[in-house]
């Protein structure tokens, strides 16, 4: 139970990476960013090109790609999410869920369907002893890795005058504005940082997930789940339910695997019966 409950919170640090990012970008923009799931895709693939085409290894990987696929969302955001914005949100979503789709067809057109190898980084090619039980030790790096990027971005956003104003727009942007700072200059970079954190994660998940064009698309929706059950907009409510619901999936599929598949939708069902804004939403926002 020990080991299925470790397996649990290293899929919940992929679920708890992706929603943080989800969550900032709907706070702050209003926007649901269907696309995040191919950006996570194409920071895998962004790792096995590194490595086939250019021989960058695997750190080198982590470091290059999410910057890259950053400055890609900055570019995305200034081109054709500021345009749409105006308008309903639902020309953004359908702007979104066209470009998931164009990119997992660009991907598919180049390298097929079928999953490319891509290898652990030597370093982390063996088991640690836990005590109680040995655990590959590129998943307790994954574990850690996804704590430390997770509790460094709480950091920054509870500690510092820039985090505060970038927290508050995101889970208060009509207060924010109401107080005079402006909103506006500060959508780009968080829509950026969001797409950055799509492609790290697609980074850790490249020597242990297969990669191919529809790994995103295979996680979105669970992710957008998890997003509804921390609370939409709530950053410390999407990273505790990746967490949560990664666990949860991992210990329902040892003990209840009929469920495994739906589980996460049943709480998501639950949470809102129960908590129609999620655990950590606003209440007064869905009055």
């Amino acid at each position: 139970m020990l080991q299925q409950a470790f397996n649990g919170l290293v899929g919940g640090a992929f679920y708890a990476l992706l929603a943080l990012g989800l969550a900032v970008i709907f706070g702050m923009l209003g926007v649901v960013n269907f696309a995040h799931g191919a950006f996570y895709m194409l920071g895998a693939f962004g790792a096995f090109v590194a490595l086939d085409s250019f021989g960058l290894n695997f750190w080198l990987a982590l470091a290059l790609v999410p910057v890259l696929l950053g400055a890609a969302g900055v570019a995305l955001e200034r081109l054709f999410i500021r345009r749409l914005a105006p308008l309903d949100p639902l020309y953004n979503f359908l702007f979104t869920f066209g470009l998931a789709l164009i990119l997992q067809d660009l991907v598919k057109r180049s390298y097929g369907v079928q999953s490319q190898p891509y290898p652990r980084p030597s370093e982390l090619g063996g088991s640690i002893d836990l005590g109680l039980f040995t655990y590959p030790a590129y998943q307790v790096f994954v574990l850690a890795v996804s704590a430390v990027v997770c509790g460094a971005v709480w950091v920054v956003l509870t500690r510092t005058r820039v985090g505060m104003i970038v927290r508050a727009a995101t889970e208060r942007p009509e207060l924010t504005r109401a107080l005079g700072i402006d909103v506006g200059r500060w959508v780009t970079p968080v829509f950026g940082f969001g797409i950055a954190l799509a492609g790290f994660a697609g980074v850790l998940a490249a020597p242990m997930r297969a990669v191919n064009p529809l790994m995103g698309a295979d996680l979105i929706i669970t992710v957008f789940a998890v997003v509804v059950i921390g609370g939409l907009g709530s950053v410390f409510g999407s990273v505790a339910a990746g967490f949560a619901v990664g666990l949860a999936s991992a210990l329902g599929n040892l003990y209840a695997p009929a469920l495994s598949q739906t589980l996460v939708f049943i709480l998501m069902a639950a949470v809102l019966l129960w908590r129609p804004a999620g655990l950590f939403g606003r209440e007064e926002a869905f009055r």
